[in-house]
Protein backbone atom coordinates (compact mmCIF):
# COMPACT_ATOMS: atom_id res chain seq x y z
CA UNK A 1 0.00 0.00 0.00
CA UNK A 2 2.71 2.37 1.18
CA UNK A 3 6.28 1.80 -0.37
CA UNK A 4 9.11 4.49 0.18
CA UNK A 5 12.42 3.90 -1.62
CA UNK A 6 15.67 6.08 -0.64
CA UNK A 7 12.97 9.19 0.46
CA UNK A 8 13.66 12.10 2.63
CA UNK A 9 11.71 14.88 3.57
CA UNK A 10 12.05 18.07 5.57
CA UNK A 11 12.72 21.95 4.93
CA UNK A 12 14.52 22.26 1.42
CA UNK A 13 18.45 21.63 2.31
CA UNK A 14 17.73 20.12 5.45
CA UNK A 15 16.74 16.77 5.56
CA UNK A 16 15.73 14.94 9.05
CA UNK A 17 16.91 11.54 8.16
CA UNK A 18 19.16 9.87 5.46
CA UNK A 19 17.01 8.25 2.50
CA UNK A 20 15.18 5.31 4.26
CA UNK A 21 13.50 2.40 2.39
CA UNK A 22 9.99 0.92 4.22
CA UNK A 23 6.82 -0.82 3.13
CA UNK A 24 3.92 -0.52 4.99
CA UNK A 25 0.90 -3.49 3.51
CA UNK A 26 -2.15 -2.54 2.44
CA UNK A 27 -4.51 -3.14 5.82
CA UNK A 28 -2.04 -2.84 7.98
CA UNK A 29 -1.96 -0.96 11.37
CA UNK A 30 1.56 0.99 11.84
CA UNK A 31 2.64 3.79 14.67
CA UNK A 32 4.98 6.23 13.89
CA UNK A 33 6.98 7.46 16.84
CA UNK A 34 9.43 9.41 17.47
CA UNK A 35 11.26 12.67 19.46
CA UNK A 36 9.47 16.07 18.51
CA UNK A 37 10.92 17.35 15.41
CA UNK A 38 12.25 13.80 13.97
CA UNK A 39 9.54 14.54 11.10
CA UNK A 40 6.48 12.24 12.37
CA UNK A 41 3.78 14.62 10.82
CA UNK A 42 5.80 15.53 7.88
CA UNK A 43 5.85 12.01 7.08
CA UNK A 44 2.14 12.12 7.08
CA UNK A 45 2.07 15.36 5.24
CA UNK A 46 4.35 14.00 2.37
CA UNK A 47 2.42 10.73 2.06
CA UNK A 48 -0.72 12.65 1.78
CA UNK A 49 0.43 14.73 -1.04
CA UNK A 50 0.61 17.96 1.05
CA UNK A 51 4.13 18.01 0.79
CA UNK A 52 7.06 17.16 -1.43
CA UNK A 53 9.74 14.93 -0.28
CA UNK A 54 12.89 15.80 -0.85
CA UNK A 55 14.22 13.26 -2.67
CA UNK A 56 13.31 9.87 -3.32
CA UNK A 57 9.95 8.02 -4.15
CA UNK A 58 6.96 7.59 -2.39
CA UNK A 59 4.24 4.62 -4.20
CA UNK A 60 0.68 4.53 -2.81
CA UNK A 61 -1.39 1.66 -3.93
CA UNK A 62 -4.91 3.35 -3.65
CA UNK A 63 -7.70 3.92 -5.65
CA UNK A 64 -7.07 7.06 -8.20
CA UNK A 65 -10.30 8.87 -6.91
CA UNK A 66 -11.38 11.48 -4.38
CA UNK A 67 -12.01 10.15 -0.99
CA UNK A 68 -9.23 7.21 -1.16
CA UNK A 69 -6.80 9.17 1.18
CA UNK A 70 -8.37 10.91 4.36
CA UNK A 71 -6.20 12.89 6.59
CA UNK A 72 -6.55 13.87 9.92
CA UNK A 73 -4.51 17.07 10.88
CA UNK A 74 -3.59 18.07 14.69
CA UNK A 75 -5.93 20.67 15.63
CA UNK A 76 -3.08 23.24 16.03
CA UNK A 77 -3.16 23.66 11.82
CA UNK A 78 -6.91 24.28 12.10
CA UNK A 79 -8.81 28.01 12.07
CA UNK A 80 -10.93 27.92 14.96
CA UNK A 81 -12.95 31.09 14.09
CA UNK A 82 -14.14 29.84 11.06
CA UNK A 83 -17.64 30.06 10.96
CA UNK A 84 -18.81 26.71 10.65
CA UNK A 85 -21.05 24.51 12.49
CA UNK A 86 -20.32 20.96 14.27
CA UNK A 87 -22.45 19.09 11.92
CA UNK A 88 -21.00 20.86 9.00
CA UNK A 89 -17.37 19.86 9.86
CA UNK A 90 -18.52 16.02 10.12
CA UNK A 91 -20.80 16.63 6.99
CA UNK A 92 -17.50 16.81 5.42
CA UNK A 93 -16.79 13.30 5.60
CA UNK A 94 -19.49 12.88 2.40
CA UNK A 95 -17.16 14.78 0.22
CA UNK A 96 -17.06 12.79 -3.30
CA UNK A 97 -19.57 10.20 -1.93
CA UNK A 98 -22.91 10.21 -4.58
CA UNK A 99 -25.15 8.60 -1.74
CA UNK A 100 -28.79 10.37 -1.58
CA UNK A 101 -29.94 12.40 0.76
CA UNK A 102 -31.74 10.30 2.42
CA UNK A 103 -29.23 7.99 3.34
CA UNK A 104 -26.64 10.64 4.11
CA UNK A 105 -29.21 12.14 6.57
CA UNK A 106 -29.51 8.90 8.59
CA UNK A 107 -25.36 8.19 8.46
CA UNK A 108 -24.94 11.15 9.98
CA UNK A 109 -27.07 10.99 12.73
CA UNK A 110 -25.63 7.46 13.49
CA UNK A 111 -22.04 8.64 13.08
CA UNK A 112 -23.01 11.17 15.56
CA UNK A 113 -24.51 9.01 18.13
CA UNK A 114 -21.34 6.82 17.69
CA UNK A 115 -18.91 9.28 18.78
CA UNK A 116 -21.14 10.72 21.62
CA UNK A 117 -21.85 14.41 19.78
CA UNK A 118 -25.48 13.90 19.41
CA UNK A 119 -26.86 17.65 20.54
CA UNK A 120 -23.69 19.31 19.44
CA UNK A 121 -24.85 19.57 15.49
CA UNK A 122 -25.19 22.93 15.58
CA UNK A 123 -22.46 24.41 17.90
CA UNK A 124 -19.98 26.53 16.27
CA UNK A 125 -16.39 25.61 15.94
CA UNK A 126 -15.11 28.16 18.23
CA UNK A 127 -17.76 26.78 21.17
CA UNK A 128 -16.10 23.63 21.05
CA UNK A 129 -13.91 22.02 23.65
CA UNK A 130 -10.87 20.71 22.51
CA UNK A 131 -12.12 17.01 22.87
CA UNK A 132 -15.07 17.36 21.08
CA UNK A 133 -13.67 19.00 17.95
CA UNK A 134 -11.28 16.27 18.01
CA UNK A 135 -14.16 13.86 18.12
CA UNK A 136 -15.84 16.08 15.46
CA UNK A 137 -12.53 15.57 12.94
CA UNK A 138 -12.66 11.63 13.73
CA UNK A 139 -16.37 11.66 13.33
CA UNK A 140 -15.73 12.78 9.85
CA UNK A 141 -13.52 9.98 8.83
CA UNK A 142 -16.36 7.65 10.13
CA UNK A 143 -18.23 8.96 6.85
CA UNK A 144 -15.20 8.93 5.03
CA UNK A 145 -14.77 5.56 4.26
CA UNK A 146 -11.64 5.97 3.03
CA UNK A 147 -8.95 2.59 2.37
CA UNK A 148 -5.96 4.94 3.65
CA UNK A 149 -6.34 6.46 7.05
CA UNK A 150 -3.54 8.76 8.25
CA UNK A 151 -3.99 10.21 11.81
CA UNK A 152 -1.49 12.41 13.55
CA UNK A 153 -2.04 12.36 17.17
CA UNK A 154 -5.74 11.50 17.06
CA UNK A 155 -5.48 10.78 20.81
CA UNK A 156 -4.50 14.75 21.51
CA UNK A 157 -7.57 16.63 23.71
CA UNK A 158 -9.32 13.43 24.37
CA UNK A 159 -10.57 12.36 27.73
CA UNK A 160 -10.96 8.74 28.87
CA UNK A 161 -14.22 8.37 26.99
CA UNK A 162 -12.98 9.86 23.76
CA UNK A 163 -9.67 7.06 24.08
CA UNK A 164 -11.79 4.35 24.35
CA UNK A 165 -14.18 5.76 21.39
CA UNK A 166 -10.61 6.18 19.30
CA UNK A 167 -9.56 2.88 19.66
CA UNK A 168 -12.43 0.94 19.61
CA UNK A 169 -12.83 2.47 16.11
CA UNK A 170 -9.42 2.90 15.10
CA UNK A 171 -10.14 -1.18 15.35
CA UNK A 172 -12.81 -1.27 13.20
CA UNK A 173 -11.19 0.64 10.44
CA UNK A 174 -8.30 -1.92 10.69
CA UNK A 175 -10.59 -4.93 10.94
CA UNK A 176 -12.75 -3.42 7.76
CA UNK A 177 -9.07 -3.83 5.93
CA UNK A 178 -7.95 -0.28 5.69
CA UNK A 179 -4.61 1.07 6.09
CA UNK A 180 -3.80 3.50 8.71
CA UNK A 181 -0.74 5.19 9.64
CA UNK A 182 -1.19 6.82 13.46
CA UNK A 183 1.40 9.19 15.13
CA UNK A 184 1.16 8.65 18.71
CA UNK A 185 3.04 9.92 21.60
CA UNK A 186 0.90 7.47 24.27
CA UNK A 187 4.24 4.21 24.31
CA UNK A 188 1.51 2.58 26.29
CA UNK A 189 -1.47 2.72 24.35
CA UNK A 190 0.81 1.46 20.54
CA UNK A 191 1.98 -1.31 22.87
CA UNK A 192 -1.51 -2.54 23.30
CA UNK A 193 -3.28 -1.57 19.99
CA UNK A 194 -1.11 -0.76 17.66
CA UNK A 195 1.14 -4.37 15.85
CA UNK A 196 3.58 -2.27 14.10
CA UNK A 197 6.09 0.78 15.00
CA UNK A 198 7.81 3.13 12.19
CA UNK A 199 10.39 4.61 14.79
CA UNK A 200 12.02 7.85 13.11
CA UNK A 201 15.49 8.50 14.47
CA UNK A 202 17.98 10.84 13.15
CA UNK A 203 19.95 8.32 11.95
CA UNK A 204 17.02 6.79 9.83
CA UNK A 205 13.75 3.98 10.35
CA UNK A 206 13.55 1.31 11.84
CA UNK A 207 10.35 -0.74 11.00
CA UNK A 208 8.76 -3.45 13.62
CA UNK A 209 6.88 -5.16 15.88
CA UNK A 210 5.51 -2.37 18.35
CA UNK A 211 6.35 -4.71 21.83
CA UNK A 212 9.54 -5.49 20.77
CA UNK A 213 10.56 -1.98 18.79
CA UNK A 214 9.61 0.43 21.73
CA UNK A 215 10.59 -1.65 24.20
CA UNK A 216 14.02 -1.35 22.92
CA UNK A 217 14.37 2.45 23.00
CA UNK A 218 15.04 4.67 25.81
CA UNK A 219 11.69 6.67 26.48
CA UNK A 220 13.37 9.85 25.58
CA UNK A 221 13.92 8.25 22.07
CA UNK A 222 10.23 7.90 21.15
CA UNK A 223 8.60 10.18 23.54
Amino acid sequence: MIRCQALRWGAPGQPLTPPVDFELPKGSLTAVVGANGSGKSSLLKVIAGLQKPLTGKLILDVPRKIGSLSFLPQQQHLDRQFPISLQEVVAAGFWGNKQSPELRSARLKAVLEDWCLSGLEQRPLMALSGGELQRALLARLSLAEAPLLLLDEPHAALDELGQLLLWRHIHAWHAEGRTLVVVCHDLAAVRQHIPYTLLIKSSGCILGPSTELIQQQPQTQVA
